[in-house]
Protein backbone atom coordinates (compact mmCIF):
# COMPACT_ATOMS: atom_id res chain seq x y z
CA UNK A 1 0.00 0.00 0.00
CA UNK A 2 1.09 3.56 -0.97
CA UNK A 3 0.48 5.80 2.22
CA UNK A 4 0.76 9.94 1.47
CA UNK A 5 -0.43 12.40 3.16
CA UNK A 6 -1.19 16.14 2.07
CA UNK A 7 -3.22 19.71 3.19
CA UNK A 8 -6.19 22.32 2.50
CA UNK A 9 -3.72 25.21 3.12
CA UNK A 10 -6.24 28.21 3.83
CA UNK A 11 -5.28 32.15 4.58
CA UNK A 12 -7.11 35.03 4.77
CA UNK A 13 -6.77 37.76 2.00
CA UNK A 14 -9.33 40.66 1.94
CA UNK A 15 -11.49 38.56 -0.34
CA UNK A 16 -12.03 36.06 2.14
CA UNK A 17 -10.57 32.42 2.62
CA UNK A 18 -8.56 31.13 -0.32
CA UNK A 19 -7.12 27.37 -0.71
CA UNK A 20 -3.68 26.31 -2.33
CA UNK A 21 -4.11 24.91 -5.35
CA UNK A 22 -0.70 23.51 -6.99
CA UNK A 23 -0.60 22.32 -10.94
CA UNK A 24 1.70 19.49 -11.52
CA UNK A 25 2.77 18.56 -15.19
CA UNK A 26 3.84 15.02 -14.29
CA UNK A 27 0.85 13.46 -16.14
CA UNK A 28 -0.26 16.43 -18.03
CA UNK A 29 -1.83 19.56 -16.04
CA UNK A 30 -3.18 18.16 -13.19
CA UNK A 31 -4.54 20.72 -10.35
CA UNK A 32 -4.55 18.79 -7.10
CA UNK A 33 -4.05 19.45 -3.22
CA UNK A 34 -0.24 19.28 -2.44
CA UNK A 35 0.56 15.71 -1.34
CA UNK A 36 3.49 13.14 -1.06
CA UNK A 37 4.34 9.92 0.27
CA UNK A 38 5.45 9.48 3.86
CA UNK A 39 9.21 9.26 4.34
CA UNK A 40 10.41 6.08 6.76
CA UNK A 41 9.56 6.55 10.52
CA UNK A 42 7.79 9.86 9.69
CA UNK A 43 4.06 9.90 11.23
CA UNK A 44 0.98 11.43 8.69
CA UNK A 45 1.19 15.05 10.32
CA UNK A 46 4.36 15.15 9.89
CA UNK A 47 4.10 14.24 6.40
CA UNK A 48 1.60 16.48 5.58
CA UNK A 49 2.99 19.45 6.98
CA UNK A 50 6.61 18.59 4.67
CA UNK A 51 5.04 17.95 2.06
CA UNK A 52 2.70 21.38 1.89
CA UNK A 53 6.07 23.10 3.13
CA UNK A 54 7.99 21.69 -0.06
CA UNK A 55 4.90 22.08 -2.46
CA UNK A 56 3.65 25.33 -1.73
CA UNK A 57 6.87 27.28 0.35
CA UNK A 58 4.50 27.74 3.23
CA UNK A 59 4.53 26.93 6.60
CA UNK A 60 1.25 25.65 7.78
CA UNK A 61 -0.37 24.63 11.57
CA UNK A 62 -2.73 21.97 11.58
CA UNK A 63 -5.87 22.90 12.44
CA UNK A 64 -8.32 19.51 11.87
CA UNK A 65 -8.72 16.56 10.04
CA UNK A 66 -10.14 16.87 6.66
CA UNK A 67 -10.50 13.42 5.65
CA UNK A 68 -9.02 10.60 3.41
CA UNK A 69 -9.24 9.22 0.29
CA UNK A 70 -8.15 5.76 -1.18
CA UNK A 71 -7.50 4.86 -5.22
CA UNK A 72 -5.50 2.71 -7.11
CA UNK A 73 -2.07 4.11 -8.67
CA UNK A 74 -0.22 1.75 -10.86
CA UNK A 75 -2.16 -1.06 -9.71
CA UNK A 76 -1.38 -0.81 -6.01
CA UNK A 77 -4.41 0.84 -3.53
CA UNK A 78 -2.83 4.17 -2.36
CA UNK A 79 -4.79 5.91 0.77
CA UNK A 80 -3.77 9.85 1.12
CA UNK A 81 -5.18 11.61 4.28
CA UNK A 82 -5.61 15.63 4.80
CA UNK A 83 -5.55 18.15 7.17
CA UNK A 84 -7.02 21.38 7.20
CA UNK A 85 -4.06 23.72 7.64
CA UNK A 86 -3.88 27.66 8.69
CA UNK A 87 -1.35 29.45 6.75
CA UNK A 88 1.61 30.50 9.68
CA UNK A 89 3.93 31.99 7.02
CA UNK A 90 4.71 32.24 2.88
CA UNK A 91 8.38 31.76 1.88
CA UNK A 92 7.39 32.13 -1.61
CA UNK A 93 6.39 29.47 -4.42
CA UNK A 94 9.25 28.17 -6.38
CA UNK A 95 8.93 25.98 -9.49
CA UNK A 96 10.08 22.85 -9.42
CA UNK A 97 10.22 19.38 -11.49
CA UNK A 98 7.25 18.63 -9.17
CA UNK A 99 5.00 21.45 -8.78
CA UNK A 100 4.85 23.99 -12.08
CA UNK A 101 2.60 26.36 -10.01
CA UNK A 102 0.49 27.60 -6.99
CA UNK A 103 -2.75 29.56 -7.29
CA UNK A 104 -4.78 30.86 -4.05
CA UNK A 105 -8.70 30.18 -4.99
CA UNK A 106 -11.93 30.75 -3.14
CA UNK A 107 -13.62 27.48 -2.00
CA UNK A 108 -15.65 27.33 -4.94
CA UNK A 109 -12.87 28.10 -7.07
CA UNK A 110 -10.80 25.68 -6.17
CA UNK A 111 -13.72 23.08 -6.58
CA UNK A 112 -13.98 23.92 -10.16
CA UNK A 113 -10.27 23.56 -11.18
CA UNK A 114 -9.25 20.54 -9.23
CA UNK A 115 -8.84 18.01 -11.60
CA UNK A 116 -9.87 14.77 -9.37
CA UNK A 117 -13.48 14.26 -8.35
CA UNK A 118 -12.72 12.65 -4.85
CA UNK A 119 -10.28 16.28 -4.25
CA UNK A 120 -13.40 18.18 -5.20
CA UNK A 121 -15.86 16.15 -3.11
CA UNK A 122 -13.06 16.55 0.04
CA UNK A 123 -12.74 20.42 -0.46
CA UNK A 124 -16.56 21.01 -1.74
CA UNK A 125 -17.16 19.13 2.12
CA UNK A 126 -15.28 21.36 4.07
CA UNK A 127 -17.28 24.19 6.65
CA UNK A 128 -16.60 27.55 5.35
Amino acid sequence: MICAAGGLVWRWTSQGRRLAVIRRERYGTEWTLPKGKLDPGEDWAEAALREVREETGCEARIESFAGGLTYQHDGRPKIVLFWNMKLVADHGFERSEEVADLVWLSQQQAVGLLTHADERQLVASQPD
